[in-house]
């Protein structure tokens, strides 16, 4: 199933607001400088056309969103979604989401920490370039608040079970705790466009959650 061309954004849509890159994040963070104010921070890596970021915004107002896409194109697409709906509490970073973790993301910091469909690098030579590597799952736990939690969905049950089986080996974090699924009351009633895509056609998607102990 191939990707469909993304639409043409408007130019003259103001992306500032709502599109930094790695070397305009705040070092050390300061929320306020991304979003102009203090909110409970959620992050998610590979945020792809944007689906995730534009719904979780709008539904909960009083929560700041921090979008990481590495490919600029689809950065600056979501980052567009987000304008258009003049969502202040979301902000796109086009770049690495292994270095805003590693050099940006501050101990205890973030509530949530959501990874939907990451890339599986099909072949095995190539696996070392997935997110879900040591170093990355140590930096979730880092950043994770108390109670904290990480939502890692995919539909590759290969890439599924041996990511439980490193988070078992590299962290302390709880889980996995099962996330049913649900039925779509609307057609983009889905987490990800990549779900959505998934689940028309027919196609398993694997879902587990995992929280910080409180101490």
């Amino acid at each position: 199933m191939g990707r469909r061309a993304l639409r043409k954004i408007d130019p003259d849509i103001d992306l500032s607001r709502h599109l930094k890159t790695f070397d305009e994040l705040p070092q050390p963070w300061n929320a306020d400088q991304i979003f102009g104010r203090p909110a409970p921070l959620e992050v998610e890596v590979g945020s792809g056309k944007g689906l995730f970021l534009r719904c979780a915004a709008e539904a909960v107002a009083d929560v700041n969103y921090l979008g990481i896409e590495i490919t600029q194109k689809f950065a600056r697409f979501a980052a567009a979604g987000l304008a258009r709906r003049g969502l202040g509490n979301a902000v796109v970073v086009a770049g690495d989401a292994l270095r805003v973790f590693a050099e940006v993301l501050p101990s205890e910091a973030i509530r949530a920490v959501h990874v939907y469909f990451p890339d599986p690098w099909w072949k095995k030579r190539h696996r070392r370039r997935r997110v879900m590597r040591d170093s990355f799952v140590r930096d979730v736990q880092r950043v994770l608040e108390p109670g904290g939690t990480l939502h890692f969905w995919t539909d590759v049950e290969e890439y599924f079970t041996t990511t439980l089986a490193l988070l078992a080996e590299q962290t302390r974090l709880e889980g996995p705790l099962q996330v049913p699924e649900r039925p779509a009351e609307n057609d983009l009633d889905y987490r990800t466009h990549f779900e959505r895509r998934m689940r028309l056609h027919g196609e398993a998607v694997y879902r587990s959650q995992f929280r910080k102990p409180n101490a």
